[in-house]
């Protein structure tokens, strides 16, 4: 039989030894979870990688027609990869090259301006294991948006809107994404295609964000009509000037001549204001002197609420 006093030191003994035990299970199953909620932190912070891009419709004419630019743009694409595009002037046959080239990760989302595969198109691309489409919808920008090809405002032709409404798989968060390509030659048409575009906005569900990308013919500053309605405004935010780090400036549209330093941006990616932007480029990528297009995309690395 055990003294009393040793008694107890077996009592002392194995209660430390059980709440050392206890412990360190404790401290495996914290060690667990923080790996957990870092893992689920990594993924809801994962931006979403979106370009804008004007593609330069597809030409047989030299030195820039586009089988001598589809290897480059391929390259370019392949290279950066983003999660979505919204792109303007590609034609049909064209853009079913950048899909094969893009590879079968991707789908996409258009119509032709003048209706069907006529026409250039607003065409989406999105990679399906970041993006999950809902919804989607077309409208042109004119006095009759349901009526397809309709050009009422003046200008050299008709111009469209093309929105999607998206889940994001990493996030569960929905958003829109709304893709345009504002008139060139007609200051007036740009003006009334600003006001059509937010007043649809408006008309979206207002507690999902919105990405809106475009080619818009006009300077991104204050001061400039659309530029004004659509920023200046506040109703949405240049997420190049939002960006915490951003690269280089260049203007946006080359038109295949020596880049311009601190030229203009023309080709916009606008954002819902109050969303974070880790990162915002203006892709400058060529090949062997030849540039993929006329224009350079830009990025944005954009952190969903």
């Amino acid at each position: 039989m055990l003294s009393t006093r040793r008694r107890f030191a077996a009592l002392v003994a194995a209660a430390a030894l059980g709440l050392t035990l206890t412990s360190g299970v404790s401290q495996a199953a914290g060690d667990q979870a923080a790996r957990e909620t870092d893992a689920a932190a990594a993924v809801t912070d994962d931006p979403l990688h979106v370009m804008s891009y004007n593609l330069r419709y597809a030409s047989d004419t030299p030195p820039n027609e586009w089988s001598a630019r589809r290897p480059v743009m391929r390259e370019q694409l392949r290279l950066a990869r983003p999660q979505l595009i919204g792109t303007q002037e590609g034609l049909y046959a064209q853009l079913q090259d950048i899909a094969t080239d893009l590879g079968p990760s991707y789908d996409s989302i258009g119509l032709g301006r003048e209706g069907g595969s006529k026409g250039e198109f607003m065409m989406i691309f999105f990679d399906t294991r970041r993006l999950q489409p809902l919804e989607f919808d077309h409208y042109w920008l004119s006095d009759t948006p349901e009526v397809i090809g309709s050009k009422t405002w003046g200008g050299c032709c008709a111009r469209m809107v093309t929105w999607v409404r998206f889940k994001d798989k990493a996030t569960s968060k929905e958003f829109y994404a709304i893709n345009t390509h504002l008139e060139a030659f007609d200051a007036t048409a740009r003006s009334k295609s600003a006001d059509l575009i937010l007043q649809r906005m408006a008309a979206l569900d207002p507690a999902l964000p919105v990405i809106m990308t475009g080619d818009f013919n006009e300077a991104a500053a204050a001061g400039v009509n659309v530029y004004d309605k659509l920023v200046t405004s506040g109703k949405l935010a240049d997420s190049w000037l939002t960006a915490e780090r951003r690269s280089a400036l260049w203007g946006t549209f080359h038109g295949y001549r020596p880049l311009t330093p601190n030229g203009n941006r023309i080709d916009w990616i606008l954002t819902t204001p109050g969303l974070r932007v880790s990162n915002a480029s203006i892709n400058t990528f060529s090949k062997d002197g030849q540039f993929p297009s006329d224009h350079l995309p830009v990025e944005s690395w954009i952190h969903l609420p």
